[in-house]
């Protein structure tokens, strides 16, 4: 029913959270009197993708607390018997006859239902965690290996968890991906969410296999322990946790990837229509700098007329013009213009008073 509910959530709920936040955030950062983007503008849907993000992403976080209370709210053997989890039969024994001298349905009175429910839950923790096989089982595949009575050897249990277990949960997982992609959705993303299911196909086989808890595993209950006082996690409470954050993942992908994908084009053709105007701009510019230049061959030419059949005036045009060139060019170079103003104060500065240029 949670799963439903959480499906329904995800279906309507950032939708209408988005569209709530975004009036709330006009009603604080537009001031009375003042017009508000109109819906369906670049500048109202930038606001809303921006919003729709952020809202799925609080959401996502909202839902993997939810996966893990949930998942600590089913508790585990080891938590109802109150014993860690590397104790020894010793303790898981010694423990037991403590819980049941205390809810020995004999001694419960009214409550004597309830009692005798849990009583028989505590002891089939016990005798399951009594039993290394059934202890790796459980570990690894949780409760219902109680129900698997035809399983005696360790891999008896491994081989039920794969076939009945993990198989059909990631054959009916990439068909649904398959198929979805056939018909348009889950576009965004399907490298890695077959990248994903791939790896955590992997992960739970490996997980179930070996003979000790995984590394990672390990490490998830080294930070749990560090940073609050809950129990730590088993292999197959790690495995539930995370296939149902990579449903979570997966829809929260489904919905912020149309948005990325297009504030991405929208960037791009932003980009692709500023990159076109500014080739345009190059090409009237040049077009501009060959009328010009036109212009100014004409106007040469014209000044060059009455020089025309003289060859020695021309020759002469033609130096001076040289000439007038490399000065100017001379003239105009920084290091020429300090160099001329430095001599220039010197000799001001060594002549006699009263010579020409020292006032």
């Amino acid at each position: 029913m949670s799963s439903y509910l959480s499906m329904l959530g995800w279906a309507f709920l950032p939708g209408l959270a988005t569209s709530w936040v975004q009036t709330i955030y006009y009603g604080f950062t537009i001031r009375a009197g003042d017009p508000k983007p109109a819906p369906g503008s670049a500048r109202f849907n930038s606001h809303r993708r921006t919003i729709h993000i952020l809202v799925v992403a609080i959401y996502l976080a909202y839902t993997i607390f939810e996966a893990d209370y949930d998942q600590r709210r089913l508790s585990s053997y080891y938590a109802d018997l109150g014993v860690p989890l590397n104790a020894t039969d010793r303790d898981i024994k010694s423990r037991f006859r403590r819980l049941a001298a205390m809810h020995h349905p004999d001694k419960a009175g009214r409550d004597a239902t309830d009692s005798a429910a849990f009583f028989m839950h505590l002891k089939l923790a016990s005798d399951t965690l009594h039993d290394a096989v059934k202890r790796f089982a459980y570990e690894r595949f949780g409760p219902e290996i109680a129900r698997w009575q035809k399983c005696v050897t360790i891999r008896d249990y491994v081989t039920r968890g794969i076939v009945s277990g993990i198989l059909p949960h990631y054959a009916v997982a990439a068909a649904s991906i398959y198929v979805l992609g056939l018909f348009g959705y889950m576009e965004f993303g399907k490298y890695y969410r077959w990248l994903i299911l791939i790896t955590l196909c992997t992960f739970e086989l490996h997980t179930v296999m070996r003979p000790d808890f995984p590394p990672f595993v390990n490490a998830v209950n080294a930070v749990i322990a560090r940073v609050s006082s809950s129990p730590p996690y088993l292999p197959f409470q790690v495995i539930s946790l995370a296939r149902r954050l990579t449903i979570t993942i997966y829809i929260a992908l489904n919905q912020i990837g149309p948005l990325l994908v297009a504030q991405v084009s929208g960037q791009q053709k932003a980009d692709d229509k500023d990159e076109k105007a500014l080739q345009e701009s190059l090409h009237r510019l040049e077009m501009l700098t060959k009328q010009l230049d036109g212009d100014a061959v004409r106007l040469l030419d014209m000044e060059m007329a009455p020089y025309k059949g003289d060859a020695e005036a021309t020759s002469n045009l033609q130096g001076k013009m040289r000439e007038w060139l490399v000065q100017n060019t001379i003239r105009a170079d920084p290091m020429v213009r300090d160099a001329m103003g430095t001599s220039l104060r010197r000799r001001r500065v060594d002549a006699p008073v009263g010579a020409k240029g020292t006032r």
